[in-house]
């Protein structure tokens, strides 16, 4: 595993909760990485979870917290059209049937979408456009934070899975 960005010790508070972020999307990337598609599709029981299925939730998650939730954009696909009533761990069990580029694929172009996102949406205390089912709607600064806990519960995670696959690991 390749070495990732560390976040600047000393800088604003945008400055940092993005460059966290960052980090914390090249760790679940790095831990991904280099692996077959048998290997990516491979759980550690008595867990469904796979490193493929991480890939496709993160991109899924990115797209919802700032596309949708933050800006207010209707779902794009491939979210739009699953019955998420229906299959609520959708991006989990359909990774395993998606080729290794095709993941790598959707989840970066899901962080560079939310990059755009971010470079309209500067002010870390700017609402949400949508509300959460409590009615309250989060700060850009909630979200960052929000997903900065998402990526790293699930590098931890992948960290797990990826060692049982290959002995790898990594801070």
């Amino acid at each position: 595993m390749t070495d990732r960005t560390h976040p600047p010790m000393a800088a604003g508070e945008r400055e940092t909760l993005l460059a966290f972020l960052d980090f914390q999307r090249q760790t679940l990337r790095l831990k991904a990485s280099g692996l077959t598609a048998e290997q990516l599709r491979t759980p550690l029981p008595p867990s469904s979870l796979t490193l493929a299925g991480l890939l496709k939730h993160a991109a899924l998650v990115e797209d919802n917290w700032f596309a949708h939730v933050l800006r207010g954009d209707e779902p794009a696909q491939p979210w739009a059209s699953v019955d998420w009533d229906a299959d609520p761990d959708w991006e989990f069990r359909t990774a395993n049937q998606d080729a290794p580029d095709d993941l790598f694929a959707l989840f970066d172009a899901a962080t560079a979408a939310s990059d755009a996102v971010l470079a309209e949406i500067t002010d870390l205390d700017h609402l949400a456009a949508r509300q959460r089912r409590s009615g309250e709607r989060a700060s850009l600064r909630w979200i960052l934070l929000h997903m900065i806990e998402e990526y790293a519960r699930h590098a931890g995670h992948a960290d797990l899975i990826r060692e049982s696959i290959d002995g790898q690991t990594g801070e």
